[in-house]
């Protein structure tokens, strides 16, 4: 099996550890979080311990007394496990001089896991790990990133058909067992049927009375169901951005699963042929896009979009230094400027518009509006100073 080399997380990661008590490498389950950890750990050596093995040391009522005295780095691996270390870590990294420095490796956000935002204020540093991201595999591979989605163990199979075998294991685990461990009592069946209806609304604005209707349940219910999804990085809600225009302005967020791969399952759509000929192509490859864009830049809080209800529309909006940019998703050969990216781009202002494309070829459109193929966008990035 071939290997994928995520240098960039490794150093962004080791350089928290350097200026933080506490990292938090946040992701979805089997994104690859333990295999970067163990990466860095192989390195730099220290302590291990994984939360997940009935065996480990670290037991609730002596965990003071194993951690107490270790010195250099110490890893906390599936920390959501148990939650009631974090007032532990708090006092463990307030220590002076502080012997160990902590990476925790968490498979649901500080939102979802209660206490890691309050125990630890000030003192951890988040970083949000997913899937392979375009750079790490190659522009050559695209299309199979794209069909199989970035989870590594989807990615690297060695056909379509174990690929597609893995994500319907991985999303039947989460549900019977994943979830339930989190302390959410939610039957299984019933959050698989609000998933798979989701993927139905990916890349819309999210209406949670017609999905609560859809599927016979109350509001909060289908708000509940969304947020449990969404802090465990399997949704994401995009939220729009909000300006005196003097325009009306939608205000609810728009819902993408995140991973293209676990959306095409949830879709039961098996190769290229089928997603291609879908009705929806054009929103799928939004949400891939727009995935890309987000994991390469880290914006994950410091991303909108803009939608009015006059039509005006931008897909994606990134604010950095001050400054606004841009993006547009499009599934077409040769994308064209529209009046409404002209609109967009003179209600918010913006430095520079992207439309991004699965094409080949890089062009300008206007003088502030470039069309540019998925593949060198992040290059584009660099050059902007996104990244």
């Amino acid at each position: 099996m071939m290997h994928v080399e995520r240098s960039e997380l490794i150093e962004q990661t080791i350089r928290s550890i350097r200026h933080y008590p506490v990292t938090a490498l946040i992701g979805p389950r089997q994104c690859g979080k333990t295999t970067l950890a163990r990466e860095i750990f192989q390195d730099t050596g220290g302590h291990y311990f994984d939360l997940e093995d009935p065996e480990t040391p670290l037991k609730r009522e002596i965990a003071k007394l194993v951690l107490k005295d270790l010195k250099g780095m110490i890893v906390i691996d599936e920390i959501q496990r148990q939650p009631e270390l974090f007032p532990l870590l708090r006092v463990l990294s307030d220590r002076k001089p502080l012997p160990a420095r902590f990476l925790v490796l968490g498979s649901a956000s500080p939102e979802l896991v209660k206490g890691i935002s309050e125990s630890l204020a000030g003192r951890v540093t988040y970083i949000e790990m997913g899937g392979f991201l375009l750079y790490e595999v190659g522009q050559e591979k695209q299309d199979k990133l794209w069909i199989r989605g970035g989870y590594p163990l989807s990615f690297l199979a060695e056909d379509e058909s174990l690929s597609y075998e893995w994500r319907s294991n991985f999303i039947q685990t989460f549900l019977e067992r994943d979830i339930p461990q989190l302390g959410i009592r939610i039957p299984a069946p019933s959050l698989r049927r609000f998933w798979t209806m989701l993927s139905h609304y990916h890349g819309q604005v999210w209406n949670a009375a017609e999905l609560a209707r859809s599927m016979g349940t109350k509001e909060d219910t289908a708000r509940r169901y969304l947020d449990i999804l969404t802090g465990a990085f399997l949704v994401r809600q995009l939220h729009p951005w909000f300006e005196n225009v003097g325009k009306r302005l939608v205000k609810s967020p728009k819902v993408y699963i995140r991973d293209s791969g676990i959306l095409h399952f949830l879709q039961g759509l098996k190769d290229r042929n089928q997603i291609l000929s879908h009705p929806k192509l054009g929103f799928f490859w939004e949400g891939f896009a727009l995935e890309q864009i987000i994991g390469m830049t880290g914006a994950h809080r410091d991303v909108f979009f803009y939608k009015t209800h006059g039509g005006a529309e931008l897909d994606c909006l990134i604010i950095k230094d001050g400054k606004r940019y841009g993006f547009e998703c499009k599934y077409a050969d040769s994308p064209s400027s529209t009046k409404a990216m002209h609109v967009v781009a003179e209600d918010l202002r913006l430095e520079r518009l992207w439309v991004v494309y699965p094409g080949e070829r890089k062009y300008s459109v206007s003088h502030a509006i470039d069309v540019i193929p998925l593949g060198e966008i992040r290059g584009i990035l660099q050059g902007f100073h996104l990244i």
